[in-house]
């Protein structure tokens, strides 16, 4: 599959479990960004078919990343991760137009799942 797809996380240890759970799936083409300023970054200069952002981040949040992203990109595919107890910042993002979310531990099935579902 050659779906290009952005990650965005400040811990780079979470970056990698994705990225491991995307590949192991055929999922190849991945983009890294450790914050929400560098995500944005990143999307205008790449384009990518999905993005899977963290909510909390230094310099630029993944609520304020999206809000931009989403601004100038309407279809945009963007998917949340937050940890638990960040349901309102969840309601947030799905307002502004996150497609999902996926709450922090998680499994790789639900990634490789949610992934599916919003790449069809």
């Amino acid at each position: 599959m050659d779906k290009k797809i952005l990650l965005v996380d400040d811990a780079a240890f979470m970056r990698m479990l994705i990225k491991d759970a995307l590949t192991k799936n055929g999922y190849n083409n991945i983009l890294e960004a450790a914050d929400g300023a560098i995500a944005v970054e990143t999307y205008e200069s790449e384009s990518p078919d999905l993005v899977i952002m963290d909510i909390t981040m230094p310099n630029k949040t993944g609520i304020e990343a999206l809000k931009e992203i989403k601004t100038k990109h309407p279809d945009a595919k963007v998917i949340m991760c937050s940890a638990m107890g960040q349901e309102a910042m969840v309601v947030e993002a799905i307002r502004l137009g996150a497609l999902d979310f996926i709450v922090k531990p998680f499994k790789a099935d639900r990634i490789i799942q949610t992934v599916s579902k919003v790449l069809g």
